[in-house]
This record gives C-alpha cells, sequence and structure tokens, in this order.
C-alpha cells in the first residue's frame, strides 16, 4: 500500500502551513493598505515560488515545495479543493431569479457583455497571438479560444465584492451589473467546458466531445431544474432535524464535492460540477445570510489563500514577465467588457454615465480569469508567459473596476443624503412591523403634499424590493423607486423600535429604513444618495446611536456630527 512518509507528510505540513501564513499575513497587510487581499495572497506564492525563493536559495526550495512526488501530488489535491469550494462560493451568488426578473436588461447585458468581447479577444488573439507569444507550441486556435474565454468571464464574487464595498449592490446599476455577470457567467463555464473537452479529446472542432458536451448540458439542466427544486425541499427539513451549522454545512459540502467528482467523470473539469451546485444552493430561498456568509468565511480565509498562493509556485512571474502580451491583453480585456457592456446598458434606457459604470463593472474579471488560465496551462493550451499576463490582467482590471465606477458616477458635488433630510419626512417611532406595511407607512409620509399617487408609489417600491430586497447590515433597509413624475429626490426616514425583517446580509431585522424616490433620469442621484447613507452606517456604533434618536432635531444632530471627511474612499475588494 502506497503512503506518505514520515518525512513526505512534514514536508506536506510544512508548505502548507507556509504557504497559508504567507498568505494570510499579505493579505491582510494589503486589506490595510486598502488593496484587495487576494494581491498579497499572489504575491505571497511570487515570494516562495521559483520567481524569488527558488532563484536565491534553490535547494531550500526544491526540499519544502518539491516539483514531483508524493508531496506535490498531495499538495496539488489540496489546492484543487481549494479552488472547488472557491467555485461553489462563486456559483452561490449566481441568482437565477434575479436573472429572470431583471428580463431584457440582464439578458441584454449578459449576452453582449460575454459575446462582444469573445469576439474582439478571439479574433485579435487569432490574428496576433503567435507574433506576439512568438515560440508558444500550442494551437492558434485553441489558444485564441482560451484566451477569449479567460477575458470574457466576469468574475461575479469580485463584482459583488466591489457594488458591496461601494454600497452600489442593491441600486439599479448594481442589480443590472449582477444580474448580467450571472448570464455572462453561465455562458461562460459551459464554453470552459467544452474548451476543456476539445483539449483532451485532442481535437480542434467541436465534433469529438459533442457525447461529453451533451451530457453536460444535460446534467445542468436536471440540477438547475429538479435538484434545485428538491434542494429547496430538503433545505428546511435539515435546518429543523439538525445541528446549525455543521448539518446544513455537511450537506452542501458533501454533494458539491460529488457534483464536482460527476463533472469529471462526465469528461469536464470538477470545477464546473461544484459551480453548478453553488448555483442550485444558492438559489434556496431556505438558505439564509448567515449560513451563505459562513460558508464564504471558511472558504475565502482558509482554502481560497492556499490556492492564490499556489499560482506563485507555478511559474516564474520574472523571467515569462512579456510586457507587449500585458498590454495587448489588458487593453483587449477593459475595451471588450466597457464598449460592449456600456452599449448594451444604454440600449436598455441606462443614462450614458451609467452605462460606462456598467461597463467598468463587468470588467472585473479577477479569480474567473486566473482559474481559466490556469487550466489552460495545465492542458498545454497557453504558455507560462501568456498565463502570466493573464494573471497581471485579472488583478489589474478588479483593482481599477471600483475606482472607475466611482470616477464615472463621481458629481462635481457629491450628493449626501443629509441634504435631502427633512422634519415633515421623519418618522420617530414606526406603528407598523411588516415590510411592506412600513414601507406604506413611509411612503405616505413622503408623497405628503405633492400631485404624486401614493398608491402608485407604493406599488413601484415594492416591485423594486421583490427584484431583490434592500436590507443591509448593522439594521438598515434602503426601499427606493425611480419615478417619471418627480422633479428631484424625496427621502423619508422611519425608525422602527421592534425591527422589520429586510432579510439583511446579517439577519438582523432593519430599525433604520431610508426611503428614497428618485427622478427617472435622475443622473446617478439615486446611487450617489444610497451609496452615502449606506457607506455612512457601516459604523455599527453610529446605526445603534441613530436607531435609538428620539426625534428629529437629535437624529440630524447626530448626523452633522459624523459628516465624513472624505466622501469617496477607496474601497477594499477580493478577487
Amino acid at each position: 500500500m502506497e503512503t506518505l512518509s514520515h518525512h513526505d507528510t512534514a514536508i506536506l505540513f510544512l508548505s502548507m502551513g507556509i504557504l497559508l501564513g504567507a498568505a494570510r499575513g499579505l493579505g491582510e497587510l494589503a486589506r490595510r493598505l486598502h488593496q484587495p487581499s487576494v494581491l498579497g495572497e499572489i504575491l505571497a506564492g511570487v515570494l516562495l515560488g521559483p520567481t524569488v525563493v527558488g532563484h536565491f536559495f534553490p535547494e531550500w526550495y526544491a526540499e519544502v515545495f518539491p516539483a514531483a512526488g508524493p508531496t506535490r501530488v498531495a499538495l496539488e489535491g489540496m489546492t484543487s479543493t481549494a479552488i472547488a469550494f472557491f467555485l461553489l462560493v462563486a456559483g452561490m451568488e449566481v441568482d437565477l431569479s434575479l436573472a429572470f426578473r431583471q428580463g431584457k436588461a440582464a439578458i441584454v447585458v449578459g449576452l453582449v457583455g460575454f459575446l462582444f468581447p469573445f469576439a474582439c479577444a478571439f479574433l485579435l488573439g487569432w490574428s496576433f497571438l503567435d507574433k506576439i507569444v512568438g515560440n508558444s507550441s500550442a494551437d492558434p486556435m485553441v489558444l485564441a479560444l482560451f484566451f477569449a474565454t479567460a477575458l470574457s468571464i466576469t468574475a461575479l464574487p469580485v463584482i459583488a465584492k466591489i457594488l458591496m464595498d461601494l454600497n452600489l449592490f442593491r441600486t439599479d446599476v448594481g442589480t443590472i451589473i449582477i444580474a448580467g455577470a450571472i448570464l455572462n457567467d453561465l455562458i461562460g463555464w459551459n464554453i470552459f467546458a467544452v474548451l476543456i473537452g476539445m483539449v483532451e479529446s485532442g481535437g480542434s472542432t467541436l465534433l469529438n466531445p459533442l457525447p461529453t458536451l451533451g451530457l453536460t448540458l444535460a446534467y445542468a439542466l436536471a440540477l438547475l431544474t429538479l435538484g434545485r427544486w428538491t434542494l429547496n425541499q430538503v433545505l428546511p427539513w435539515l435546518q429543523a432535524h439538525t445541528s446549525w451549522p455543521g448539518g446544513v454545512l455537511g450537506f452542501i459540502f458533501t454533494l458539491a464535492l460529488l457534483s464536482a467528482a460527476l463533472t469529471e467523470w462526465i469528461g469536464v473539469h470538477a470545477l464546473f460540477g461544484a459551480f453548478l451546485f453553488g448555483i442550485a444552493v444558492g438559489d434556496s430561498r431556505h438558505l439564509r445570510q448567515r449560513t451563505r456568509t459562513t460558508i464564504d468565511q471558511f472558504v475565502s480565509f482558509i482554502f481560497a489563500p492556499l490556492f492564490f498562493a499556489s499560482i506563485g509556485l507555478r511559474v516564474d512571474f520574472v523571467s515569462n514577465f512579456s510586457p507587449s502580451l500585458v498590454v495587448f491583453t489588458l487593453v483587449i480585456a477593459v475595451f471588450g467588457k466597457v464598449v460592449g457592456c456600456g452599449l448594451a446598458a444604454s440600449w436598455c434606457g441606462l443614462s450614458r454615465r451609467e452605462s460606462i459604470a456598467v461597463g467598468f463593472g463587468m470588467s472585473a474579471l479577477g479569480a474567473m480569469a486566473i482559474i481559466v488560465g490556469l487550466y489552460a496551462l495545465q492542458l498545454g493550451a497557453i504558455d507560462e508567459s501568456m498565463f502570466v499576463a493573464l494573471v497581471v490582467m485579472a488583478v489589474t482590471t478588479s483593482l481599477g473596476s471600483g475606482a472607475m465606477i466611482q470616477r464615472v458616477l463621481k458629481r462635481r458635488k457629491a450628493l449626501r443624503f443629509t441634504d435631502f433630510l427633512s422634519s415633515s419626512h421623519f418618522v420617530a417611532s414606526l406603528e407598523k412591523v411588516d415590510r411592506l406595511e412600513v414601507i406604506r407607512e413611509l411612503v405616505e409620509r413622503a408623497v405628503k403634499g405633492t400631485s404624486l399617487d401614493h398608491e402608485k408609489v407604493i406599488e413601484t417600491v415594492w416591485r423594486r424590493e421583490q427584484l431583490m430586497s434592500t436590507g443591509l447590515e448593522n439594521g438598515l433597509a434602503l426601499p427606493h423607486a425611480r419615478l417619471a413624475d418627480l422633479e428631484r429626490p424625496i427621502l423619508a426616514v422611519g425608525i422602527s423600535r421592534s425591527g422589520v425583517d429586510f432579510d439583511s446580509f446579517d439577519g438582523q431585522p432593519a430599525r433604520l429604513i431610508f426611503l428614497l424616490l428618485t427622478p427617472r433620469e435622475d443622473n446617478g442621484a439615486q446611487v450617489e444618495i444610497l451609496a452615502d447613507i449606506g457607506r455612512r452606517f457601516q459604523d455599527a456604533r453610529l446605526a445603534q446611536q441613530a436607531a435609538e434618536s428620539t426625534n428629529y432635531t437629535e437624529f440630524l444632530a447626530l448626523m452633522r456630527s459624523h459628516e465624513p471627511a472624505e466622501v469617496n474612499p477607496t474601497p477594499a475588494v477580493a478577487l
């Protein structure tokens, strides 16, 4: 029976401990510098890999991170499990019902946001990549297809984190970006699965992997319909009859691994199975945000750092860095997403500024591009210089996306929600405890003295609330709507002493409810005001103090005393 020797076991745990410790340490340092933690995690691998340690201390590097043997195989197994769990979390971010409810905007932005950059990257890649890369032995068509796929798959977890950090996640612009990214990812990962089948079947046409493609599509359809329905029925039973969170977590991770094993057996990568299962279980209305957060933290702070640090062990980032290839990749990636998604959003009725913001939001390619590049490298479809270019492009687009959204939506004079506070629109103690009734109470207060039909306004706000609930952390809720007959924003504020269930991120009832009504063509006013409210009440202590205000004067004094010195702080995003 083959097994790890005592020496192999010691080296395995030593290498994993060094990787995880360095990744988490540099990840935390990156966050303190207002950068994505994954930047530090990848840097940890680069420092520990052949780029630095392997170059200056080759004997030590070969001993701790061997290039072959049982220790290497075990470490590869751990990193493969890590990235499968990362894709599980990514799939759980995919809200299919949101994509369907968003309708035309999601379909147009999702389809055009994938097809336009894919076409640009494929045509330019097929025409010029062999000249830039030079000594690549990969099939030009396969190289161009993987290149196009890597530049077209939007990193949904990255986008979600950017929008949360900017407090835009549940705004109209944020909803369109998320819904479009959902469809974008579904298309992209299916194409990625087909490409893997093409390479592993030894062909460069779509004829060889047809049986694999058929089984893959059949499994995806079954899991996202019957499987999704079954999971929705099983989860309440698990929550009622098993310990929390162990019962639900064990169930989810078990089935995620089985789904990964099944797609690997079918002939596509195990990652696709984990991603599909994440979509199916994440779409259940019985999976509460608290459980999602537990899974996300478990994966993000343990497994994901191991994977991202291991990237640096695979290639020498100095000797394989090609400036021309990096620039070529980055320009095509940004151009394809910003132009394609921006035109699609504009066609759906968004303003020019918001359309550009959608384009930059969708341009965050993040870990998805790295994953596609990594497996393309392992399959021999791309070389190491192309992989390095994809990693640099992924990190750069993730770093720049949030900053560009802020810049595009920024006004000459930033709007603050305190500019729209009014004693006549303030309710110190809401009488209702039901979400709809609270919205009704605030709408009636907001439209009093105007020509607006309060029933139509209530219907509009409630329809928007059903599309995606507006509950945030720290007892905050931001119901809102755009109205055709409104000239300037109206803000009504209510305080609930008992709390109202707005299905918030942290599962806590909302005590501070801000109802915002804005003109249909508001040139970004809704986004700025909601972002200012969300940013202000990230401070849990301030949110608690505000919820304890007994009158408008006390509430206004508290807000004036906590006016932020900086309106647009740099967000810290995760790749």
